[in-house]
C-alpha cells in the first residue's frame, strides 16, 4: 500500500484515491507522448532546423533576420502552430 493511503481509510475510498492517481498518471503520460511525436512530426519537417526539446526555447531563441523573409515566417508559424497543437492536446 502506497504511504500516501493511511491503513484505516475506508477501503471503498483508498479504492476511489488509487484510481484517480491511475488517472492523473495515464493523462500525464498520452500529454508527454502527444507532445514528443507534435515534437518530431516537426523536426522531420524541418530537417536542417535544431528542434529544441521545449519548443518555447526555438522562438526565443530564434534570430530575427537569419533566414529569408519567406522562409522565416513558415518557419515561426510551424513553430508556433506545434505549441498551439501541444496546448491544446490535439
Amino acid at each position: 500500500m502506497p504511504a500516501h493511503m493511511p491503513s484505516r481509510m475506508p477501503v471503498r475510498l483508498r479504492d476511489l484515491v488509487r484510481r484517480r492517481a491511475e488517472r492523473v498518471t495515464a493523462e500525464r503520460l498520452a500529454q508527454r507522448d502527444l507532445a514528443a511525436r507534435i515534437q518530431s512530426d516537426l523536426a522531420a519537417e524541418l530537417p536542417d532546423e535544431d528542434v529544441r526539446e521545449d519548443l518555447a526555447d526555438c522562438l526565443d531563441l530564434y534570430e530575427p533576420g537569419s533566414k529569408p523573409r519567406c522562409e522565416e515566417a513558415e518557419y515561426l508559424s510551424m513553430v508556433r502552430e506545434a505549441i498551439d497543437r501541444m496546448e491544446g492536446g490535439r
